[in-house]
């Protein structure tokens, strides 16, 4: 089938694209390639993917609505995953309007596009960080989560109710997927695993937040593609056991789903740093610094109802990851 993907030039989006190509579908790609982080390293993800028959690669914001109406407009596709987003926690401290652009004014430009072009099904990235002040554990997708403490997190909080909306209004179904802390070859340079990589190796130190005290359910990124696939395949109906009584936020009467994607396995931030230490065969020098404004002290996933729908749950061991990406980084920075 033919596959809208935003944020192709993105360590998910792109991982995602080539699963799709291999298996036949045609991808059409959005990014904007902005300068968030490296765009080298965003150029050589798009790279890969135009190397391959089936992709469309273009250049567009998600916040230009005519732009994305001429998108849906020419290429019709079947199915839409949005992933394209400004990310991370601490940089919605500073710079609260690229939130506000992209995911909210953005996300609703998906949306019409969607709901005008007949679309048959959406995906969505939402979070971990949508749980908030939660602290009762795993993270459940029935739980509430109306406690946000990062703007980023409220507005992929905003996704998840402006999606229901339009499965409620319109018929369209969506499904959510909360990522929990993505990792892998290809990934992002703004998180800790890159970063801790690329200061060991120069011999500078690492700031160890919550003096490595907290917990992160770290998940390989090829259990995140799977998990993507498996529910972009998997179009959500109503549920005829929903109640307005005793509301379920993780369904609806509406085609809506929400779901966890996660290890199911929290790893303390000091055993990461000992298993990256060992990959690499080197000692981090640790600043060990307070918990952070906008971050959590633990994530943890309950995925029962991804296992129950799609039959799947991550199970990327977290040593075989990390020795995964060590080697990807060794290799694309031609580091002996």
């Amino acid at each position: 089938m033919k596959v809208l993907i935003t944020g192709t030039a993105g360590f998910i989006g792109s991982a995602l694209a080539l699963r799709l190509m291999a298996r036949g579908d045609e991808v059409v790609g959005i990014d904007n390639l902005n300068d968030y982080y490296d765009v080298g390293l965003k150029q050589a993800r798009l790279d890969r993917l135009k190397a391959q028959h089936g992709f469309t690669d273009i250049r567009a914001s998600l916040e230009d609505r005519e732009a994305i109406d001429e998108v849906f407009a020419e290429h019709r596709p079947q199915r839409v995953v949005n992933l394209a987003a400004q990310a991370g926690v601490r940089y919605s401290l500073k710079n609260p309007h690229a939130y506000v652009d992209s995911n909210l004014v953005g996300f609703v430009n998906i949306l019409e596009g969607c709901r005008h072009f007949d679309v048959e099904h959406l995906v969505y990235a939402s979070s971990s960080s949508v749980y908030g002040a939660n602290t009762k554990m795993p993270f459940s997708v029935h739980d509430n989560v109306d406690h946000p403490v990062s703007l980023y997190a409220a507005s992929k909080k905003a996704n998840e109710l402006m999606a229901h909306t339009y499965s409620h209004l319109y018929r369209l179904p969506t499904t959510g997927l909360r990522f929990f802390t993505v990792y892998g070859p290809w990934g992002r340079p703004d998180m800790a695993l890159f970063i801790f990589t690329r200061n060991i190796l120069a011999g500078e130190p690492i700031e160890v937040y919550n003096h490595g005290k907290c917990r992160r359910d770290f998940t390989y990124i090829d259990d995140i593609v799977e998990g993507v696939i498996r529910t972009l395949d998997r179009i959500p109906e109503p549920d005829p056991d929903w109640s307005g009584d005793q509301p379920d936020s993780a369904t609806s009467r509406a085609p809506y789903r929400l779901y966890n994607i996660g290890n199911n396995q929290p790893v303390e931030l000091m055993r990461f740093i000992e298993i990256l230490e060992d990959c690499l065969d080197r000692k981090a020098d640790k600043k060990l610094l307070p918990l952070q404004p906008g971050d959590v002290p633990a994530t943890y996933a309950d995925v029962d109802d991804l296992m129950r729908d799609v039959g799947f749950r991550p199970a990327t061991p977290i040593e075989e990851g990390i020795a995964r990406f060590v080697a990807w980084y060794k290799e694309y920075y031609k580091i002996r």
